[in-house]
């Protein structure tokens, strides 16, 4: 089932998809198996040609339909899509918008024992859905993933574990260099657990608390991590934390759980890197990243530079937040791969 609704006059189309998830069902937080999926139709759709693809991928709390969100002084996706094509800065586009949000902020995009099959559920029913309903080019070269914190993350590793899907990749502030990224919380997460009780104790706390802070997302997005990395169907939340909730001390175990998710290691890894010299790929981070995914970024730029992988990799000074105008620079460049393939 589809709803459609047009953005600006002479602009592009934004369907909304209703999907129905087989492999969502019954999922251990038992978020929606049914999914809202906004679809840009680009605007000359209704011509009949067919069209590269973009699956767009949101960050941590995000979900497809709040990148329609309009703000004043802002542009909202699909009135950035509108005015990249109708400038000729971009060839028209699909670009699919997925829901993989969970009641923990989020799924890196990834199958878990503690989340659910979102891999599964973008590779084996999303895409082919969206090729079997519109008028899509269903060749890799022609098909990208893009997105930016998490959704950057979760664009690296699609392209790493898909390139039979994937041949275009653009990651934004992507989590990755674990080490800088994430185990800076994990103190004040402790605290904040403890005064709690525990997970349970906070989760309870924090779905109630009428105004969220700061402290309050950067614990759940422990724990996000933590069902998504080092998932555990024998606790009770189902995750193991990577440290003692007590003293604060690293798991070496389950630490060694995350660090084999982050695109450092990965790329190591033999079929990561023939992945990876298959894909046409772009990068980048502010300086001034509250999470300092700059380091990581430079890092997974030197080490595909060392095995001669082309890339192109950029640095700008911002921070981590509201950085939408570095799509008007990342969507031109995926559109220049799509032209030359």
């Amino acid at each position: 089932m589809a709803s459609k609704a047009g953005t600006e006059e002479s602009g592009g189309t934004v369907v909304i998809e209703r999907v129905e998830s087989r492999v969502l069902k019954n999922n251990p937080l038992g978020d929606p198996h049914v999914r809202e999926v906004p679809v840009y139709l680009p605007p000359d759709y209704d011509s009949g040609k067919r069209y590269p693809t973009i699956y767009f991928l949101t960050g941590f709390t995000g979900f497809g339909r709040a990148l329609l969100n309009r703000r004043a002084f802002e542009e909202s996706l699909d009135q950035r899509l509108d005015r990249l094509i109708r400038e000729g800065k971009m060839r028209p586009a699909i670009v699919v918008m997925p829901d993989c949000f969970t009641r923990l902020g989020g799924s890196q995009y990834l199958d878990s024992e503690a989340t659910g099959r979102y891999e599964t559920h973008l590779v084996e029913e999303l895409v082919p859905l969206i090729d079997a309903k519109y008028r899509t080019i269903p060749e890799r070269e022609m098909r990208a993933v893009m997105g930016k914190s998490s959704g950057g993350f979760g664009a690296l590793v699609l392209g790493m574990r898909h390139p039979d899907l994937f041949g275009v990749v653009a990651c934004h502030s992507g989590d990755m260099g674990f080490e800088y990224c994430y185990l800076p919380d994990f103190p004040p997460a402790m605290i904040r657990l403890e005064k709690h009780g525990g997970v349970e104790g906070f989760l309870q706390h924090f779905y109630q608390k009428p105004k969220k802070g700061h402290e309050d997302f950067l614990t759940l997005n422990v724990i996000a991590m933590a069902a998504c990395y080092s998932p555990n169907p024998k606790k009770s939340l189902r995750i193991d934390l990577p440290f003692d909730e007590r003293t604060g001390e690293l798991r070496p175990d389950v630490w060694e759980r995350w660090l084999a998710w982050d695109p450092v290691r990965l790329v190591e890894k033999p079929e990561s890197e023939r992945a990876l010299r298959h894909l046409e790929i772009f990068l980048d981070c502010g300086t001034q990243d509250e999470y300092r995914l700059y380091a990581g970024a430079r890092i997974f730029s030197a080490k595909l530079s060392a095995r001669g992988i082309e890339h192109v990799y950029e640095e700008f000074e911002d921070t981590h937040m509201n950085i939408p105008y570095r799509y008007d620079r990342s969507l031109p460049w995926i559109s220049e791969r799509f032209t030359e393939a």
